[in-house]
């Protein structure tokens, strides 16, 4: 038997050791973490005393088995070291031998090797901890895990060969417009633009593609709204994490078992309007509830939210065609110029290809629309790697003054980043 085997074999011998003690102490080993360790503790010292009179192996590193063993009942198991790694983005599962992850910005294949039982486990588990199911009525779920990972599962059938399951942690690299000045994101001048926007209550639209970090620019951006404002936000699932003192945070459900019950984020969106906001915050904007969210804006609302896409100018053709899922009664007469008049700045961000993340440009948007076209105004543009101030300006300057900034001379500072 090589060392490797002997090793499985003590893990599992001590694991069912763990989950006897638990299940006989009716712990709840994804809520109650520091108790299963405690227990996990117990069990390999007593095995380790044992082993002196040579009736069971030594453990060779007690601290490194009592971590599988809290891993294997307590957490993800065979995906625990990943999840705690700070450096990794994601990790993902396109059959048991194909593990892959993310590590700043770029991926890579893992050498760790499963069994189709074990990644059913490990779904069944994540699953059970965020209440949401996955069957084949329901062949994709969305949910949040304890530590605020995002879990994606798509069933077997519908990906072919294997389920696919995707988890996004929850990596916060910037809480603030200023940290990402640090990574290099944006210059100091553009970050000071930003926050002054947020401070005024212009509507902005963060764009980009998969991974270009639009949610981390969404919660920089939410940091700077004023303390005294009443903030309401409405996700998919809860990804937003900001300090603010009086923030609702909101997030859809599915329907049950009996197919009722969904709650879809249109219909967060309107509640929201219910809940005296002082802004809205919509983590992104992928379908009908699009036009909910335009018409809040339209009314006055301040508010902010995320959309895909490849470009500030395609993220606002997208705006104009997204509300149109909502019914026939909808037209581009009517949603062209109410982006037009709704939307105020557009932020690009792009994932380039060294794995940093960058803000491509800063565009303002004038009010104004010809031929079913939006016009824009170009605040700031990267050029040869460079983001610097474009000569635009930001509409309804008023709003700045109302609140004592001068955005004429922070775009007078400009830098590069």
């Amino acid at each position: 038997m090589t060392a490797a085997d002997a090793h499985g074999e003590l893990v599992e011998l001590l694991d069912g050791h763990v989950r006897d003690l638990v299940r006989r102490e009716g712990v709840d080993p994804q809520r109650d973490a520091g108790v299963v360790r405690r227990i996990a503790e117990s069990v390999v010292r007593e095995h380790d005393e044992r082993s002196l009179t040579g009736v069971v192996a030594p453990v060779a590193d007690v601290d490194a088995v009592v971590g599988e063993l809290v891993a294997r009942v307590s957490g993800f198991g065979p995906l625990q070291p990943f999840l705690d790694d700070p450096e990794v983005e994601e990790v993902w599962i396109n059959d048991p031998s194909r593990v892959f992850l993310a590590r700043n910005g770029r991926h890579e294949l893992t050498n760790l090797v499963l069994t189709a039982a074990q990644v059913t486990e490990l779904v069944e588990r994540m699953l059970k901890s965020s209440g949401r199911r996955i069957d084949l009525s329901q062949p994709f779920v969305d949910a949040m895990l304890p530590q605020g990972h995002r879990l994606h599962v798509v069933l077997e059938g519908i990906s072919r060969g294997f389920s696919a399951v995707n988890i996004r942690k929850f990596v916060l690299r910037a809480a603030r417009l200023s940290d990402l000045v640090e990574l290099g994101s944006l210059t100091a001048t553009a970050a000071a633009f930003l926050e002054a926007s947020v401070r005024a209550g212009l509507n902005v639209l963060v764009a980009g593609g998969t991974q270009a970090g639009k949610t981390t620019m969404l919660n920089c951006l939410a940091a700077a709204i004023p303390g005294g404002e009443r903030v309401i936000s409405a996700e998919e699932v809860f990804e937003l994490r900001f300090p603010h003192p009086d923030w609702v945070p909101l997030q859809t459900r599915q329907s049950g078992l009996e197919g009722t019950g969904e709650i879809r984020l249109r219909d967060l969106v309107k509640e929201s309007l219910r809940m005296r906001p002082s802004r809205i915050i919509v983590g992104e904007v992928r379908s009908e509830e699009c036009l909910d969210l335009l018409l809040a804006l339209n009314a006055g609302l301040p508010g902010m939210c995320t959309i895909h896409a490849n470009s500030a100018r395609e993220a606002l053709v997208k705006m104009c065609t997204l509300p149109l899922l909502a019914g026939e009664n909808i037209s581009a007469r009517f949603v062209v110029p109410t982006v037009a008049s709704s939307v105020d700045l557009v932020v690009h961000l792009g994932l380039g290809h060294d794995g940093v993340r960058r803000v491509n440009e800063i565009v303002a948007v004038p009010g104004r629309a010809e031929n079913d076209v939006i016009e824009t105004e170009p605040v700031f543009h990267r050029r040869g790697g460079e983001l610097r101030h474009a000569g635009g300006m930001p509409p309804r300057t008023e709003l700045y003054e109302q609140v004592g900034i001068d955005v004429h001379r922070i775009l007078a500072r400009d830098g590069v980043a």
